[in-house]
C-alpha cells in the first residue's frame, strides 16, 4: 500500500507538469506569490508545479522515497501529516516569502525529512529512530537548502517546510501520548 500511495503522489507531480507542456497555460502563474489574493491559490497547488525537466526530476526520488517511508511507518498520520505539512508551509511562505512566484515539491520534501527525523526521536520506537537515522544518513545535506543560495531557488519554501515537519512532528506524538494516556486509565478503572 507504501508504495502505491508514494507511486501515486509521484504520478500527480509528473503528471500536472506533463499537462503544463501540452496546454498552452503557463501552470507556474498559479504558484504561491506572497501577500497576494492570486497566491492563495498556490498554497495547495505549488507542491505540484515545476519550472522545468531538471527541478521535477531533483524532486521526484526524494519525494517518492520520504513518502514511502511515511506511508509505511506513519500510516494513520500519513495523510494529515502531508496536508499540514503543505499547509502550513505554503502559509508561511505566502506570509513571509520574496515577491517571487514559489513552485515545486521541494518544501514538502523538507518538511517530510524534518517529520520523519524528529518523529522518530520523539516517537523513542526503535524502527522510528532507525528511520531517522536513515533519512538523516540520506538527506541530511538538506540542511543548507534552508540559508538563501541561488535567487532563483525557494530557500523559504525549504525553511517553512522544514519548520511545518518539526509541528507536525510534536502534534502527533502529543496527539498519540493523549491517546495512549485515556487507554491507561481505562484499563485503570
Amino acid at each position: 500500500m507504501a508504495i502505491k500511495r508514494s507511486i501515486f503522489f509521484v504520478f500527480s507531480v509528473w503528471l500536472v507538469f506533463i499537462l503544463d507542456i501540452i496546454i498552452p497555460i503557463d501552470f507556474n502563474n498559479y504558484g504561491i506569490l506572497p501577500r497576494t489574493i492570486q497566491g492563495l491559490v498556490g498554497i495547495p497547488l505549488s507542491p505540484f508545479l515545476h519550472a522545468g525537466l531538471f527541478h521535477i526530476i531533483s524532486n521526484t526520488i526524494p519525494l517518492f522515497i520520504l513518502l514511502f517511508l511515511l506511508f509505511t511507518f506513519y500510516k494513520k498520520e500519513s495523510l494529515p501529516v502531508i496536508v499540514l505539512i503543505i499547509l502550513i508551509g505554503r502559509i508561511l511562505v505566502w506570509i513571509f516569502g520574496r515577491k517571487s512566484y514559489h513552485i515545486g515539491a521541494s518544501g514538502l520534501i523538507y518538511g517530510l525529512f524534518s517529520f520523519l527525523v524528529v518523529s522518530g526521536f520523539l516517537r523513542k520506537n526503535i524502527k522510528t529512530i532507525i528511520v531517522s537515522i536513515i533519512v538523516i544518513f540520506l538527506y541530511g545535506g538538506l540542511i543548507y537548502g534552508i540559508f538563501p543560495q541561488q535567487s532563483h531557488i525557494s530557500w523559504e519554501a525549504h525553511l517553512f517546510g522544514a519548520i511545518a515537519g518539526i509541528v507536525c512532528s510534536y502534534l502527533f506524538k502529543t496527539k498519540r501520548n493523549e491517546k495512549s494516556s485515556s487507554e491507561k486509565e481505562i484499563k485503570i478503572k
